[in-house]
């Protein structure tokens, strides 16, 4: 008799308003601890966004340039299969019908000619 007074006392609370953030409308136990809601954990800055990644997919490497063409400077050979971190794509000169460079990322310096690169990952435009 006594879970059918306190049903019915919920019931009619949680029908007022009074009652809030209850999750749900059952009767706890007599011998049952309350409920602790726990805080939103504080706000942080948000981590940033990993760099997109392409893998080299040039049979003899693929020379990496000072400018977004090839007869910039060379500044490196990254060897075919090798995956590097992508900061950027702009249109520069044009490499066996494709007209985009990638500029390094993770700190390297240099551009790569996206005809030779695949893509692992959506390679925002450079700003």
């Amino acid at each position: 008799m006594r879970r059918v007074a306190v049903a019915g006392a919920v019931a009619a609370l949680a029908g007022s308003g009074i009652l809030l953030g209850a999750g749900g409308a059952s009767a706890a136990p007599k011998d049952s601890a309350p409920s602790v809601r726990q805080a939103p954990a504080p706000a942080s800055a948000p981590a940033p966004a990993a760099e997109p990644k392409g893998r080299v997919v040039a049979n003899g490497g693929l020379w990496v340039h000072q400018e977004a063409n090839t007869t910039s400077k060379r500044i490196t050979l990254l060897p075919n299969g090798t995956v590097t971190a992508l900061q950027c794509k702009k249109t520069g000169q044009n490499v066996d019908g494709n007209k985009l460079w990638y500029r390094l990322g993770a700190g390297r310096a240099g551009w790569v000619a996206a005809r030779y690169v695949q893509n692992l990952a959506p390679v925002p435009y450079c700003k």
